[in-house]
Parts: C-alpha cells; structure tokens; sequence
C-alpha cells in the first residue's frame, strides 16, 4: 500500500482518482486496494510486522481493516488505533466481505463466502468499541 500510494502520488494520479470518483466512478479494491481509499489502517507494506498507516488517499473519512478474520494481528491492531485516536472510526472486512459506500456512507456489507461479516470499530473513551455489520449474501455464479 505504501508503495502504490507514493506512486500514485509522484504522478499525480491520486487527483485523478479523486476528481473520477467526485463524478461518480465506482472505485473498488482487495485488501491494500481497498485501504488505499481510507484514511488509513493496519499494512505490512513496511516489512513482516503490521505498522499504523495513516497518510491513506482519506476519499472515505474512516479507518479500513482488511483481512480482519485471516491475519491475527489485525484486528488488536485496529482497536489500539481506534482507541487512541490515532484512526477514526474503522469499517473492517473478513475476506470475502465488501463495503458499499455512496458518497462516503456505507449503505451495506456483502459477501461472497457465507459466515463472513465486516465491523465498524469506533471509540468509546479509551476503548475501542465493535459492532458486527451482516453482510447480504451475494448469488452464487452461474456457471
């Protein structure tokens, strides 16, 4: 994420993608794909270990957590941040979950895999509160 960012950015391609989804391009991604839009979350972008990323492009004013359910350290991660301040309220994901947002509220979770579900995670004082978001579950394909 960091580096698709900084690229992003030395070509001035994240006003691009700004002025695009300003008029209405449906913007999506998977995992740094998607925490790239946010303002920020949890990446090992800098190397093994999960770090704070808090310089995201920020079109959605919240926190993004990807791979919620599948990587461990994540979620603790999110709710430190959250808690302290340092994210704002954060919109997470287990794998197979997306967030449909219009304008920058989210209206639904959907998912592909059943028993997944996203997360809004917000503060609570010092604490990190979350809330399981169900998600619809998408039509299999027909193949």
């Amino acid at each position: 994420m960091v580096n698709l960012l900084a690229v992003w950015r030395a070509h001035g391609l994240d006003r691009v993608m700004r002025r695009a989804w300003q008029s209405g391009v449906v913007l999506s991604g998977v995992s740094a794909g998607s925490l790239c839009w946010f303002r920020g979350g949890a990446t090992d972008s800098f190397g093994p270990e999960l770090r704070p990323v808090t310089n995201g492009l920020g079109f959605l004013p919240y926190g993004n957590g990807v791979h919620y359910d599948s990587d461990q350290g994540r979620r603790p991660l999110i709710h430190r941040l959250v808690a302290e301040g340092t994210l704002p309220t954060a919109h997470c994901t287990d794998d197979g979950v997306g967030l449909v947002y219009r304008g920058t509220e989210l209206v639904e979770a959907v998912a592909e895999v059943p028993g997944r579900a996203a997360y809004s995670v917000r503060r609570d004082g010092n604490r990190a509160v979350e809330e399981r978001i169900e998600p619809r579950r998408l039509p299999a394909p027909r193949l």
